[in-house]
């Protein structure tokens, strides 16, 4: 890979992300629709979880799309806390305060090409569109591997190593309940 340009998805870009998520696994079925709306994705058609994201790309960019060499190969969903439903409906999730953020929740690359720090350029590049919108906090939910390697269903929120490299700090360690991994979240003033 030489060369790796971002995005912002607008309708004409969606073949292109297409392309990265028509690959076995969980993006294929969600369209990154799961923070957007309040049901499970998982009970629903991909066509209609992909519509969810489209109308989104119709108001604002909900995120970029990562190219190398010109050949779509990653995803970040990055915009306002208020575009993710979800993160105001689930009490592990519920605002620190009454600032206005933006939320990255969701990582994908291509599996042809990942392990090449694609996710890392595409959390650098969601910081640079987030303080362009004007953004002045940027909040995201990673998980905290510990030392260990993740599990591939947790790695579509990133890592708490790749955001605190980034200069991301943790402002908030919530559990469902007792007996429930514990969810981080991450800040950073932009």
């Amino acid at each position: 890979m030489t060369d790796l340009t971002f995005a912002p998805l607008t309708p004409d870009r969606l073949g292109d992300l297409a392309t990265v998520f028509d690959q076995p696994g969980d993006p294929k079925w969600c369209w990154c629709a799961s923070f957007r709306i309040r049901q499970n994705v998982k009970s629903r058609p991909p066509a209609e979880n992909r519509a969810v994201l489209a109308a989104a790309a119709r108001r604002r960019p909900p995120g970029l799309v990562a190219y190398a060499d010109g050949r779509p190969v990653g995803w970040v969903s990055v915009g306002p806390r208020e575009a993710y439903v979800k993160l105001a409906s689930l009490k592990v999730f519920a605002p620190i305060d009454d600032r206005p953020v933006w939320s990255i929740v969701c990582f994908v690359v291509a599996r042809s090409d990942r392990g090449q720090g694609i996710a890392r350029n595409l959390l650098a590049a969601a910081i640079e569109f987030a303080r362009a919108e004007g953004a002045t906090t940027l909040e995201a939910y990673p998980a905290d591997p510990g030392g260990k390697r993740i599990h591939i269903a947790d790695a579509y929120k990133g890592t708490l190593p790749m955001f605190e490299r980034a200069g991301f700090e943790v402002v908030a360690r919530r559990r469902w309940s007792a007996t429930t991994v514990e969810r981080l979240t991450v800040r950073l003033e932009l």
